[in-house]
């Protein structure tokens, strides 16, 4: 059967954009557009502004990430933009290899800004995901002139989310390795559905760069060979001058664990730590909101223009009012809340701190013998097992984890599969407020020398569908592992409502957002007979698996 992709190239520049070609230090020059304010009557032509950047690699003029629409907002407001393909990317030139040159490229872009007649000399940077990671790489270039950056949905080490050389590490996030076989081949971005079935899972990626006529180079380094890619180029923003920062947060990002990470590391960290502030919504990796959620035609802002322009207030003005204190200076620091987070189900709020000071852990109790999750721990032991059968893979039942919002998956069909085991909660009376991290400690043993546990937290409503709250995965060396195995599932802000009840799913697979485990010593990207399991959780007595949540203790 012929294999078929698309190639999708650079959209036209908008009208109100002048692109520009900027030349970095070894002569590759950079596609970049810049918008400026509209010269309405009476305004001065010689006032110097403030810039925005963004450095993305997605088509700076795509629908896909709009970024005439956001530069709009902020022109409106007295802010000059910028926004610029990254090296290799749609129309800038250069081998397309990602991350490395950033940290350079980052700073020869805000030196060429500083430099233009409009600029007066200060600059901020905004955007999601990739355009987050390329703000860190500029603070690590440490340009006096970048004086504040708002990274959303990101993290300032995407290896992180991939690789681990510890007893207890991470499973490996197909869906992210494979983002570099559609995205980072050249200049394009190659559209493609790899076929599924196809084993060893590696021949799935063959055939598409077969059909293409080209690779990735940054996939080859990431499959199959489980290689550690970092450190990264040069100087870890962490360790560079500090600058504020505000770190704006999904809770149902898929990329929620990692960036929280960096949030706490930098909160707690001196220098850093009084210029941290989170923004922190109920919304997923590509900003659909728990609100709407499952998306409609009405509500789906990448098809929607009206859903675009009701989405882009909540998405541009917490960088506006950040931008206003930190390079306008035309507010004061102490008028921003340190916190501002949105309770799921509930409302937004804010706090001097993360978690709010209020907020308390409360533990629950896996038992075996029931199936339950209880505040009073089980006095008896119990041991309960789930297969790992890579013959009928536990499905991951959102199609794009990126947009997990937009689907909103119930999880019933998977909690009633036999290698699924599921603990349930009591049904609540009155509302259960979680806000802030969420973790696992599991006695867990298999009979493979390396197994994956897949847990997931969900809120089991009336009807009796399962809708998610949180994951977390790990992958364990059954030989050198500890008694108990931590599961960091990131944090949250989300209302269990009354009538509701929490649930916990365990399972060994979770296919195709993860890769397949091999169940042998053999490489799971190349094995052709991977293995069968039995993993072994052991609850009550000497040896407790329990459940951590942190929530708002209840309203009188």
């Amino acid at each position: 059967m012929t294999f078929t992709f698309a190639r999708v190239g650079p959209a036209p520049v908008p009208a109100r954009a002048r692109e520009f070609r900027v030349r970095m230090r070894d002569g590759v020059r950079l596609a970049t557009d810049v918008y400026l304010p509209d010269a309405g009557p009476g305004a001065d032509p010689e006032t110097a502004l403030p810039a925005v950047l963004v450095r993305l690699p997605y088509d700076k003029n795509s629908r896909y990430v709009y970024c005439d629409e956001i530069a709009a907002r902020f022109t409106a407001r007295g802010y000059a933009v910028v926004v610029q393909d990254v090296r290799g990317k749609f129309r800038s030139e250069g081998p397309t290899v990602p991350f490395l040159r950033e940290p350079d490229d980052g700073y020869d872009t805000i030196d060429w800004i500083v430099r233009q007649p409009w600029s007066d000399g200060l600059v901020g940077m905004f955007g999601d995901s990739y355009y987050g990671f390329t703000q860190w790489a500029a603070v690590s270039s440490q340009h006096p002139a970048l004086r504040a950056i708002v990274p959303r949905v990101t993290t300032v080490d995407f290896n992180a989310t991939t690789q681990s050389g510890s007893p207890v590490g991470r499973p490996v996030w197909l869906e992210g390795i494979e983002y570099y076989a559609h995205y980072w081949i050249d200049q394009g971005v190659y559209e493609y559905e790899p076929d599924r079935t196809v084993r060893p899972v590696i021949d799935q990626y063959e055939q598409a760069f077969r059909a293409i006529g080209a690779r990735s180079t940054w996939f080859d380094l990431l499959a199959p060979r489980f290689t550690d890619l970092f450190p990264a180029r040069g100087r870890h923003p962490f360790d560079a001058r500090p600058v504020p920062v505000l770190h704006c947060v999904g809770w149902f990002d898929n990329i929620v664990i990692p960036h929280m990470r960096d949030y706490m590391e930098l909160a707690a960290r001196p220098g850093w730590d009084a210029v941290q502030y989170l923004w922190a919504g109920a919304v997923d990796h590509e900003n659909y909101r728990l609100a709407d959620a499952p998306a409609t035609g009405e509500s789906d802002h990448a098809a929607s223009p009206a859903a675009l322009d009701r989405m882009l207030p909540g998405y541009v003005d917490p960088a506006l009012a950040f931008f206003d204190v930190f390079l306008k200076g035309v507010r004061r620091a102490d008028e921003l809340p340190k916190v501002q987070w949105e309770l799921g189900h509930a409302e937004w709020r804010t706090a001097a701190s993360w978690p709010p000071p209020d907020a308390v852990p409360h533990t629950l109790w896996l038992d075996a013998a029931t199936g339950t999750l209880d505040t009073a721990a089980p006095t008896a032991a119990h041991l309960a097992q789930w297969t790992y059968d890579p013959q009928d893979l536990v499905p991951s039942v959102v199609e794009n984890s990126f947009a997990l919002l937009h689907s909103y998956p119930d999880l019933a069909p998977v909690a009633a599969r036999e290698d699924v085991l599921c603990f349930t909660g009591p049904v609540l009376g009155e509302a259960l407020n979680l806000a802030g991290p969420l973790a696992l400690a599991l006695q867990v043993t298999s009979t493979a020398p390396e197994f994956d546990v897949f847990a997931k937290l969900v809120d089991v409503r009336p009807d009796g569908r399962m809708r998610p709250i949180a994951r977390g995965e790990v992958c364990v060396r059954t030989d050198e592992a500890p008694d108990e195995v931590r599961v960091d599932l990131g944090h949250t802000g989300y209302r269990v409502r009354p009538g509701h009840r929490l649930a916990l799913l365990l399972a060994s697979s979770d296919y195709p957002l993860y890769l397949p485990a091999s169940g042998s010593a053999e490489n799971p990207w190349t094995t052709l007979a991977p293995k069968p399991s039995t993993q072994t959780l052991r609850t009550g007595d000497a040896h407790p698996s329990s459940l951590v949540v942190t929530a708002l203790p209840a309203r009188p």
